[in-house]
């Protein structure tokens, strides 16, 4: 069973937020606990700070290597100007330098089809450019999965992805490439 945290709670927004805000927030709850606390239970009062030191250390390490907001954004306007050829050639590098096998497919649901130890995981970004993306590409992307006997799936879109697609993708399994995922695998390429 895999354990799913809700987008919209306070540990689920620490992790998307700069790693420092945790930090402060552990220290505010320990110097309220000084303040507030008899001395015999500040210890305890300042344990209840813990969970945002953890939180705070896990954001850092997912963000050691995340690329500059700015390049993104200059990265990410250099794709959406990209031909589907320039863009597919630099993906497909792209994949391959992380170890993937790539074979190009011909079809409506799915372009790359990726293997690595013996997982194979489809890929769709032919609507790289669409403004939304919504159920119809991912549920075509999940015909191919079927069809292939793949393992899992990525989608990959630069515009916004509905509410309904984003709750089909869950349900499916499916990976939502983020632009700043993509950014970063795309920025290994450059």
């Amino acid at each position: 069973m895999k354990f799913k945290m809700s987008e919209k709670s306070l540990f689920a927004i620490l992790l998307r937020s700069p790693w420092w805000i945790s930090f402060a927030l552990m220290a505010a709850f320990s110097l309220a606990s000084v303040v507030l606390l008899p001395k015999q239970y500040v210890a305890v009062g300042m344990m209840g700070g813990f969970p945002f030191l953890v939180i705070g250390v896990i954001a850092a390490w997912r963000q050691r290597n995340a690329p500059d907001p700015a390049r993104v954004a200059e990265l990410l306007s250099r794709v959406a100007g990209m031909s589907w050829s320039d863009f597919s050639g630099k993906l497909e590098r792209a994949f391959q330098r992380q170890g993937f096998a790539v074979t190009r497919l011909k079809g409506a649901g799915a372009d790359f089809q990726l293997e690595k130890s013996g997982r194979v995981t489809v890929v769709s970004c032919k609507r790289w450019k669409a403004a939304t993306h919504g159920v119809d590409a991912l549920r075509d992307l999940v015909v191919q999965k079927q069809a292939l006997g793949a393992d899992q799936l990525i989608y990959i879109g630069l515009g916004q992805v509905t509410d309904q697609a984003r709750r089909f993708a869950n349900s499916e399994g499916m990976v939502l490439m983020s632009e700043g995922e993509l950014a970063q695998l795309l920025s290994e390429t450059a």
